[in-house]
């Protein structure tokens, strides 16, 4: 390991990190466990940041691409008809429940956020786009001028104006002791002072938004806020797009899309990770008539390919035939329900969060109760010795983030929880000294 990473840091930016002071390779996996170079296995919390939603080895899938690839065809461009596109392309038109709603497939999450930026701002004929601080939306031009975390912000040059909402920011004085209606109002009230006096209402094309924050760990706007905010937005025109690269498919559990825990149809969702269970594809989907409007000529070469849409195909109707999102939420609430109940003994868990499979924990300095990358640093090397991958986020860097398999068993949910909590019972007795 020491040879392949020296050799990683030697032809790969040194801004694309690794995990761990011993990184690991990843060489095989099967269900949600998975297996590394050295022989050791583990169970997977994290699947390739939630982009394995499958777990590993899902013969479903697996079956379905080869049978593409089995056909020759692994690539023809959207110049020609592809019927595993069309096909999925209908089954997420009729989940979304947007009226008369078309899909356009992307390769990844960045990609289809600057395809529903592009389709609002030509649509509105705007120069300015609204974002949630903390937000996180991808690493092209046009999404790290809408991610609210300077932590992800490779450069401050913007090709349109942006311009943060409040709504995950409840820890700031003005709002902590305010109750989810409180904060809800005092949200909606700064936005239509932003739309009255600071900028123009006929120069904003969107806002977008994800209705719990990904890289923001998993930190989200209480229910309801981003209803309220679409009555305002719709007095001016200004669109709703929801970036559901993370929420959807029903990984929060009581809901198929993160956005409809807030009660509202936005005009767009983009979407990319888990549809392919490790494949590479996003996309948008939207009001016809927004993507319609886009101007001039469009393909994407290898956005909604054969394979990845093979891929997708078989891991949707995996998702829905196996009710997945009751999985979520069963197995969630155990795991979300334990680490709490374990928190009450522990002195470096902050705030412990989360919906369905999208869960998180806070690490504080034990005298101070102010947020710790140092620990969480700590909590993330003490989870893979015990044989558990972990995420590590946040607006600080201080927050284990977890999103394990949608198949995850209820006894495999609870072995994790049992890991977790004894990774963070010893750095909370390092800690104490």
């Amino acid at each position: 390991m020491t040879d392949l990473l020296a050799r990683h840091r030697a032809v790969i930016p040194n801004w694309v990190n690794v995990y761990y002071d011993q990184p690991i390779e990843i060489v095989s996996g099967k269900g949600c466990r998975v297996t590394d170079s050295q022989g050791r296995g583990y169970l997977d919390f994290f699947a390739g940041i939630l982009t394995n939603m499958l777990g590993y080895d899902v013969a479903e899938v697996r079956e379905a691409v080869e049978r593409q690839l089995a056909s020759g065809v692994v690539h023809t461009s959207t110049l020609y008809l592809i019927r595993n596109q069309v096909e999925l392309a209908e089954k997420i038109a009729k989940l979304s429940q947007i009226p008369d709603a078309k899909v356009f497939f992307t390769n990844s999450g960045s990609e289809a956020n600057e395809t529903a930026l592009v389709a609002a701002l030509v649509a509105r004929k705007a120069n300015q786009v609204l974002a949630m601080r903390g937000s996180y939306h991808g690493r092209s031009f046009g999404t790290v001028a809408v991610t609210g975390n300077a932590a992800w912000k490779a450069s401050s040059n913007d090709p349109f104006g942006t311009h943060y909402l409040h709504g995950t920011d409840r820890q700031l004085p003005p709002y902590r002791t305010l109750s989810d209606a409180e904060f809800i109002d005092a949200c909606v009230a700064d936005l239509r002072a932003l739309l009255s006096g600071g900028i123009h209402p006929g120069d904003v094309g969107a806002l977008i938004a994800e209705p719990i924050q990904g890289v923001g760990g998993f930190t989200m706007a209480p229910d309801g806020l981003f209803a309220a905010y679409k009555e305002v937005l719709d007095e001016h025109g200004i669109l709703l797009i929801s970036d559901e690269v993370q929420t959807g498919w029903g990984r929060t559990g009581a809901h198929f899309w993160g956005i409809q825990a807030h009660g509202v149809t936005p005009d767009m969702m983009t979407f990319a990770k888990g549809l392919g269970n490790g494949f590479a594809i996003g996309g948008v989907v939207g009001r016809g008539d927004l993507l319609d409007g886009i101007r001039g000529n469009g393909i994407s070469t290898f956005g909604g390919n054969p394979v990845a849409t093979a891929a997708g195909n078989a891991t949707l109707d995996y998702v829905l035939s196996h009710d997945l999102q009751k999985n979520a939420a069963v197995t969630g609430a155990i795991i979300i329900d334990g680490i709490r109940a374990a928190a009450a003994d522990l002195a470096i868990v902050g705030e412990v969060r989360g919906r369905g499979l999208m869960f998180a924990v806070d690490l504080v300095d034990p005298a101070t109760k102010r947020l710790s990358p140092k620990l969480a640093g700590k909590a993330l090397e003490a989870t893979r010795e015990r044989g558990l991958l972990v995420g590590k986020g946040g607006l600080y860097g201080a927050t284990l983030r977890m999103a394990p398999p949608l198949t995850i068993s209820v006894a495999e949910a609870r072995e994790g929880l049992g890991l977790l909590v004894d990774a963070l019972r010893a750095v909370d007795t390092e800690a104490a000294g």
